[in-house]
């Protein structure tokens, strides 16, 4: 089998194998997203409250958006666009907040993926194959060993960042002063609606919007050679933040913006527009800036008054 990765970072053998390998349970992630889901069920109806309520609303906005979807994935992970150190860190961190990983772990887990499917195949757990609770129950409390992993390699500017080994260290802590926070301007209802219930919806709709993303939905482009495709989860395209035009992002993955068609809201391109146009952002990398893919074959007549689409479409 013939191995390919679209990530630097990834250095892959003619040893590495993305197929063989096993799911194992996962102690503290496994903890960490239990005790954060059990007390969102059993302490959110005690303590609702509509200004907790929205405290929620506003905390999932903001973390998955600036953070999660703008900082941690197309900031710190494809680099598609630049901007200052100190805007960055904060992204970064308002992503460490949605309570997934941290910075260097969730590169991790992103390249490895992305490479495992960009091969002609991979193990399930890559691909999502799974039937619901299952996947769910994999790709929530477990993490999946490879017999033969390829090698993960950390560009320098990231590997010697103190603020970001510090994240690193520190992700699930970074919770703490948050839910101090809470409780002292607002009781249980901001404690338990503001950390528990936001991570627990956050972590686990972040799963929600994968497996469907690489299951099933609307398609314009396929990836020839690759065992798993994208899918665009229509339904998620408001509160992932961009984030369910995945078959967009499988076909551009280097792309700033992720919606590419009339009525494919995508917020974090919006806040990207937004930071570039006070300064704050520039060399925003869009698919027309991209390099061919001969792989890259579409397979739907999309992209109608979408000038960059259409000529995108034109040139496929």
């Amino acid at each position: 089998m013939q191995l390919v990765s679209g990530s630097e970072r990834i250095i892959a053998g003619a040893n590495c194998d993305p197929v063989q390998g096993r799911v194992r349970w996962a102690l503290a992630k496994s903890l960490w997203i239990g005790a954060m889901t059990a007390s969102a069920l059993v302490l959110g109806p005690l303590h609702f409250t509509w200004g907790a309520f929205a405290l929620f609303i506003v905390t999932c906005g903001i973390t998955l958006c600036a953070g999660h979807s703008v900082g941690m994935h197309r900031r710190l992970i494809h680099n598609s666009f630049a901007c200052p150190l100190w805007l960055e860190y904060l992204c970064v961190y308002l992503g460490v907040l949605v309570g997934m990983a941290g910075p260097i772990g969730m590169i991790r887990l992103h390249d490895m993926r992305d490479w495992a499917q960009r091969q002609p195949a991979c193990h399930d757990y890559f691909a999502h194959r799974a039937g619901f609770w299952r996947d769910g129950w994999h790709q929530l409390h477990c993490r999946l060993d490879l017999r033969s992993p390829p090698e993960f390699l950390l560009e320098r500017r990231l590997a010697n960042d103190r603020v970001y080994a510090w994240m690193e260290r520190t992700w699930m802590l970074q919770q703490l002063p948050w839910a101090l926070l809470f409780f002292a301007i607002g009781g249980m209802p901001w404690l338990v609606w503001g950390v528990a219930a936001r991570v627990a919806v956050c972590v686990t709709g972040h799963w929600l919007v994968g497996h469907y993303a690489h299951r099933e939905g609307g398609q314009t482009w396929v990836v020839s050679g690759a065992c798993v495709q994208g899918y665009d989860v229509k339904l998620a395209g408001l509160i992932s933040m961009g984030e369910s035009w995945h078959n967009n992002h499988h076909a551009f993955p280097g792309s700033a913006r992720l919606g590419l068609e009339p009525g494919q809201v995508d917020l974090g391109w919006m806040l990207l527009v937004a930071f570039a146009r006070v300064g704050l952002a520039w060399n925003i990398v869009t698919p027309d800036e991209l390099p061919h893919r001969p792989a890259l074959r579409r397979v739907a007549e999309r992209g109608e008054g979408c000038p960059l689409l259409a000529r995108l479409l034109a040139e496929a």
